[in-house]
């Protein structure tokens, strides 16, 4: 017999009033005879799944219990399935199935995943399953078998990934099922070049407020004459399209700015425009700190795109010009050429604080460590290049591995969370050299150019994200002293866009004069991006 509306309506109005009478309201709670969470999963997902977040919330749980917990990698070429117990579940094995039922060059694949054993009544197990090139997640409550499909691989070198190593299988924490919620937003920013403007420009829109208008096509591209270029100027730079795109997106996500990356000007002794930066990539593929003819830099990005990224020119003030050392900065350049991109030290820049740097739905600190989780089983080489180094460098140790790290803190009674925040030091130096972004690359410049004067020694500008860097109170504030092929009438700020669709917009742009440990213990939650006093 069908169901009506109004049936269900109140079917679903009766479970809601059982598990808040089963929830603490100060009092004793009312004793059911089962469990409020074994009565969720039948619920719809959209339903059920907040409920169960809620009810995990409202229990005591130690800091490592979101992690999530590898159980095995499920390759076609194992001659036996791999088995696991899970909260739920006590018996549970998966295997890999390779086809080619999308008729793709690379194929695609099943994994195959049997459940048994619940320990109770339509209780439920989470799990992510991860490639080195993918994160996908799912969540049973039924017995029996599953299908996660894999339609096709998105490269032979996914391809010959998974014929190695397998697919990696994590049983997750509730507290993580809106992370991975998430995931089907933003995963996709830095894993697929298709990502297209229109989602870049939605997602800025939706998480950060951002206005970007789009200027007349004629302003497009500015009849730039390098005349008026000097060392020390720098360029803002944001993309909207592609994979550098889509990684630059979450950078300014997480960190509230509105460019996604910076350059700086030089000229040499002969008055030849160049441009220093952190993150061009050589001929390797390889992201290296890299100086070049401004011709070139110049050439590179009107070709860069369909989409033209927006370029900003941010002309040093005429006082902190005539201190700029030439001399000082070019020894610096070249000492940092070729040297790899700060990969290291990248999530160090932004996370200064124990809670607010996680926008939601980060939130919270355990979805870093669950990440290095993740990755430290699927790309080790990535995770040591990325944070292991970088860990044991707060730590005082050396070569431990991820899981030894978090042991390490146990043993010390931190968490992840507090090393996190530990200052980065400019004066580090990793197995591969320093390790500087392209906003500590350009600071590090302004450093030894003579600009920070005798805070020098007291600023760690590895600290700086590039919003910290176009804060600084460096740059003219003058419109009168602009060169005259910017006077874009469509400027709402006092520099010089060059390039792009959408015009440039920089809150906080040149407003802070630099003070003692500046950017060691910021916030950065969005929308508004608020800094705290003095942080």
């Amino acid at each position: 017999m069908a169901t009506s509306k109004g049936a269900l309506s109140t079917t679903l109005f009766l479970i809601a009033i059982s598990l808040f009478l089963a929830l603490p309201h100060g009092g004793n709670a009312l004793k059911l005879p089962f469990r409020p969470t074994d009565m969720v999963p039948p619920l719809p997902q959209l339903l059920s799944r907040p409920i169960l977040n809620y009810l995990h919330a409202r229990k005591s749980s130690s800091p490592e219990d979101p992690l999530p917990v590898f159980v095995g990698a499920a390759s076609a070429s194992n001659t036996a399935n791999i088995h696991w117990k899970a909260p739920c579940f006590n018996h549970n094995s998966a295997w890999l199935e390779l086809h080619n039922k999308s008729r793709t060059p690379f194929g695609g694949g099943a994994l195959h995943i049997n459940v048994s054993k619940a320990h109770t009544w339509y209780c439920d197990d989470s799990y992510l399953f991860a490639t080195a090139y993918r994160v996908t997640s799912d969540y049973f409550f039924l017995s029996g078998e599953h299908t996660i499909e894999f339609d096709q691989w998105v490269s032979k070198a996914e391809l010959e990934y998974v014929k190695k190593t397998g697919v990696s299988i994590f049983v997750m924490a509730f507290e993580m099922m809106g992370v991975l919620d998430m995931l089907k937003e933003v995963f996709p920013l830095i894993t697929s070049a298709g990502w297209s403007e229109r989602s870049n420009v939605n997602f800025l829109n939706k998480r950060m407020e951002a206005s970007l208008l789009i200027r007349p096509l004629r302003q497009w591209v500015a009849n730039v004459s390098t005349d008026s270029i000097h060392s020390g100027d720098l360029l803002a730079v944001s993309r909207f399209s592609g994979r550098r795109g889509g990684i630059q997106t979450l950078e300014k996500w997480v960190t509230g700015s509105y460019a996604g990356h910076i350059a700086v000007c030089l000229r040499d002794a002969g008055g030849k425009l160049w441009v220093g930066e952190s993150g061009r990539e050589n001929d390797e593929g390889e992201a290296v700190i890299a100086i070049l003819p401004w011709d070139e830099w110049w050439e590179f990005e009107l070709k860069y795109d369909s989409i033209p990224s927006s370029i900003a020119l941010l002309p040093l003030r005429p006082d902190l010009r005539a201190k700029f050392n030439e001399s000082a900065a070019w020894e610096y350049a070249k000492t940092m050429d070729g040297l790899p991109y700060a990969y290291h030290n990248l999530i160090f820049s932004w996370i200064d604080t124990m809670k607010e740097n996680y926008p939601e739905p980060l939130g919270d600190p355990h979805v870093i460590a669950s990440a290095m989780t993740v990755w430290n089983q699927v790309q080790p080489p990535y995770a040591a290049n990325v944070w292991n180094e970088a860990l044991n460098k707060r730590l005082g140790t050396e070569g431990l591995g991820f899981p030894e790290i978090l042991e390490e803190l146990k043993r010390r009674e931190s968490s992840l969370a507090q090393v996190l925040t530990l200052p980065e030091q400019d004066d580090w130096v990793y197995s591969d050299g320093k390790s500087t972004s392209c906003a500590a690359f350009v600071l590090g410049m302004y450093k030894k150019a003579g600009l920070f004067g005798p805070l020098s020694s007291l600023i760690q500008v590895t600290e700086f994200t590039i919003k910290d860097a176009y804060s600084l109170k460096f740059f003219e504030n003058d419109t009168r002293r602009l060169p005259k092929w910017c006077n874009d009438p469509y400027t709402i700020l006092l520099s010089c866009q060059i390039l792009g669709k959408y015009l440039m917009e920089l809150p906080g742009y040149n407003s802070l004069e630099p003070y003692a440990h500046m950017n060691e213990r910021c916030p950065s939650m969005p929308p508004k991006y608020r800094r705290s006093e003095g942080c």
